[in-house]
């Protein structure tokens, strides 16, 4: 057991586990740049990759969907071609249950079936108050339920077991042809039990050894699940994905990791045991940190947070990105900021281009965007400038684990892409709509505010059945109140006049909203 390194100390990969009593955070460095950050509430862990026993509630021929009451608040939400009755063993590609998805993207030995294409319409595969085998695929994501697949994927540190498949793949991160060969024959020589595998990227210059434990595990871990079934009422928790730090080690510690360290003794006891158990020959990587300080502050990760969750992000050279998410995408957008170059401007809109790729990428992997996203690049009349600043965001996206497709640059400098999303992205997880804009990010000026109060003053005064002097109480925010009786004193007096009536303004501490008003006559 021994102290973190200090922080200038030379390091090319470091994994820190933030333990506290509400959440674990697990962030992952790359050159003292923070990369990566999973967090998973104590009280709300993640779902996706469990399994669960479920009633069809409700079958949508229209959306050839259904939903599935699997004992969640919301129900969750199953497409046609996600069920396997549409397709017997023919599948789509796994879960894969995991801290990443890295390994979802596989070659597979024959022609891989399409995904998502039903064989038959859902009102002849599911009834309602049928019963099914599903698994969790995506978080619930606002006001959708979770998404469910009958697709089951069960991974392990070397293989994803895929019990209703007849495939073996190879992630396509193991590039070189002969090791993928030797992996597709190393694990073919094993007893292998009916269904299919995917090799993980962890799996490149294993063996036999390896394989024949992740065998053994997953397919007792599938008879589990299967004798669960048989037993439970619907609906019901049949298998539950391991904990944050569980999959951490089983998806991210790698001879990469330079480090990983813990801040809590009984968390390291815990991730030692994981790693002993999974990469024994890693375990002297593993170390407990004691300083005083927070452990994210003394890595200079809790800095890397705060600026994730800013609209505005500065790049070194004095340009900045801007992100902002909408319902449909999330969008973007690169300034040239305070950089002015020297003489050539493409060369300026280069440069700047060239240094925000790595800061975009960095960005979208961090905050954990998913969907549509556009990247509005500072406009470049060169070819060979656009193409050289697409290349540089091909090679950053693939580093990336989660699976991404990206359009060439538009004329326009637009780049199309879009990134899978599994879960609630960094926002989202972090942050609530603010009470003040509501999600908008803007609020009524004052001057809006009070020609509104105006107006509902006259409506009431014009709703009253005979003409009469009125005092018509305004309870306002206090920001409007101030306005009212200064800057806008001239405009309420005018008012009183045309109405002839008194208004008296009442500032309201305690207003829920600086856009609540009300207005009464007395």
């Amino acid at each position: 057991m021994a102290c973190a390194r200090p922080r200038g100390a030379a390091v090319s990969k470091r994994i820190v586990v933030n333990a506290g009593p509400i959440e674990t955070r697990v962030a992952v460095q790359e050159g003292n740049l923070l990369t990566d950050l999973y967090l998973e509430r104590h009280r709300h862990r993640s779902i996706v990759g469990s399994v669960y026993k479920g009633t069809v509630t409700n079958v949508l021929p229209g959306m050839q969907a259904a939903f599935v009451d699997i004992g969640l608040a919301k129900d969750a939400f199953l497409y046609a071609g996600d069920y396997t009755a549409s397709r017997g063993v023919e599948a789509a590609l796994p879960v894969l249950p995991a801290v990443d998805d890295e390994d979802q993207d596989v070659e597979i030995d024959e022609a891989e079936p399409p995904r998502r294409e039903a064989v038959a319409p859902i009102e002849q595969m599911l009834t309602r108050g049928q019963e099914v085998l599903v698994q969790v695929s995506k978080e619930s994501l606002g006001s959708k339920g979770a998404r469910v697949t009958s697709f089951i994927s069960l991974p392990g540190r070397y293989l994803v077991y895929m019990p209703q498949t007849q495939h073996i793949g190879v992630s396509r991160r193991i590039r070189d042809d002969r090791e993928r060969d030797r992996l597709r024959a190393a694990l073919r020589s094993l007893q292998l039990p009916p269904g299919g595998f995917i090799l993980r990227t962890n799996a490149e210059g294993k063996g036999e050894a390896e394989f024949a434990a992740d065998v053994e595990f997953l397919s007792r871990l599938w008879g589990q699940i299967q004798a669960r079934y048989a037993q439970a009422t619907s609906p019901a928790v049949l298998h539950e994905e391991a904990d944050l730090t569980f999959r951490v080690v089983r998806d991210l510690v790698s001879p990469e990791i330079d480090e990983f360290v813990v801040d809590s003794a009984e968390v390291y006891d815990k991730c030692l045991g994981y790693v002993r158990a999974l990469v024994p020959a890693l375990a002297e990587r593993v170390r407990l940190y004691t300083e005083r300080a927070p452990v994210f502050d003394h890595y200079g990760i809790e800095k890397d947070i705060e600026k994730a969750l800013r609209r505005r992000v500065w790049l070194k050279s004095g340009g900045y990105i801007v992100i902002d998410h909408t319902e449909a995408l999330v969008s973007i957008d690169v300034n040239t900021g305070k950089y002015v170059g020297k003489r050539d401007f493409e060369q300026t809109v280069l440069k700047i281009n060239m240094e925000a790729v790595g800061e975009v990428v960095r960005q979208i992997r961090l905050r954990d965007l998913g969907g549509i996203i556009i990247i509005d690049f500072i406009d470049m009349e060169v070819l060979e400038h656009r193409e050289q600043v697409y290349k540089a965001l091909k090679r950053a996206l693939a580093e990336d684990k989660a699976r991404t497709n990206v359009l060439e640059i538009s004329e326009l400098g637009l780049v199309e892409m879009t990134r899978k999303r599994v879960r609630q992205d960094l926002r989202a997880l972090l942050s609530v709509t603010c009470p003040t804009c509501r999600g908008s990010g803007v609020t009524k000026s004052n001057e809006t505010l009070a020609a509104e109060v105006y107006r509902v003053i006259q409506a009431k005064v014009a709703a009253e059945p005979e003409p009469a002097r009125h005092e018509v109480i305004a309870r306002v925010h206090p920001d409007l109140a101030t306005y009212l009786e200064d800057e806008g004193r001239e405009d309420l007096a005018r008012l009183e006049s045309a109405l002839d009536v008194k208004v008296i303004v009442q500032p309201v501490d305690k207003q829920p909203h600086r856009e609540d008003y009300d207005i009464k006559l007395r």
